[in-house]
């Protein structure tokens, strides 16, 4: 599976984006997908996943109610609306893609193929 993310920019807080993730591969739809973030200086941490197993929806609690991430198993992609940008949202966003069991959804552990970053910058 090869993974290709864009969308990234540049937006004033209060502003809204939408990654996008495009992947290659038949057997993209038999993964949990995911999207994870790192500011400089920063681990890398989760943002929100797609769990295949059971088809729900996680996120941190610092993005819930403001992001969306949703997939499009007939176009291989799966997307991150992002709403309600603040500066502390800054940093580079992976997509990725695994199989995590349930309890490691939010490892980047879990996953095994990323795609190479898309810079988001939230200006105050």
């Amino acid at each position: 599976v090869q993974l290709q993310a864009s969308g990234g920019g540049l937006v004033q807080a209060g502003g809204s984006l939408r990654l996008s993730c495009a992947a290659s591969g038949r057997s993209f739809n038999s993964y949990s997908v995911a999207w994870f973030r790192q500011a400089p200086g920063k681990e890398r941490e989760f943002v929100a996943a797609a769990a295949v197993q059971n088809n729900h929806l996680y996120y941190d609690d610092s993005v819930k109610g403001r992001f969306t991430i949703s997939r499009d198993k007939a176009k291989n992609t799966v997307d991150l609306e992002m709403n309600s940008l603040t500066p502390e949202d800054t940093a580079v966003y992976y997509c990725a893609a695994g199989r995590p069991i349930i309890s490691m959804i939010s490892k980047s552990l879990g996953y095994g193929y990323w795609g190479q970053g898309t810079q988001v910058t939230v200006s105050s």
